[in-house]
């Protein structure tokens, strides 16, 4: 049976939470939304604070995960954290990364590849 886009979207979340968290971050927010874009996840770790794009695919028939996070949504991303941090009344020369967390299916196993500083 086919799963709805949405609900691949939050399996791929709720993946990313679980291999973040033993990866010892700190998740603090999830589908943060404003004008400009979603960040899907926003951890801390350390005194860092990391805005990640999570994108799962169940294949690589179209492609690898990251491949999807384009130019535009670069941006997207990059103006809702300042949104994010300005909210949260933090510095702007606060430390942020921009990090991509792909995961696939192959064969039945996840494959995770977490890409600090992506864009």
């Amino acid at each position: 049976m086919k799963q709805s886009k949405t609900s691949l979207g939050i399996a791929g979340e709720n993946l990313a939470k679980e291999y973040l968290k033993q990866k010892k971050y700190n998740i603090l927010d999830h589908n943060f939304r404003c004008r400009f874009g979603e960040i899907d996840l926003v951890a801390r770790k350390d005194k860092a604070f990391h805005f990640i794009e999570v994108k799962y695919r169940r294949s690589v028939d179209y492609g690898l995960p990251q491949e999807a996070v384009v130019r535009r949504k670069q941006q997207r991303v990059r103006n809702t954290a300042l949104i994010w941090l300005k909210r949260r009344h933090l510095p702007l020369d606060t430390e942020i990364h921009f990090d991509v967390l792909a995961i696939t299916e192959l064969a039945g196993k996840m494959k995770y590849e977490y890409i600090e500083d992506a864009f």
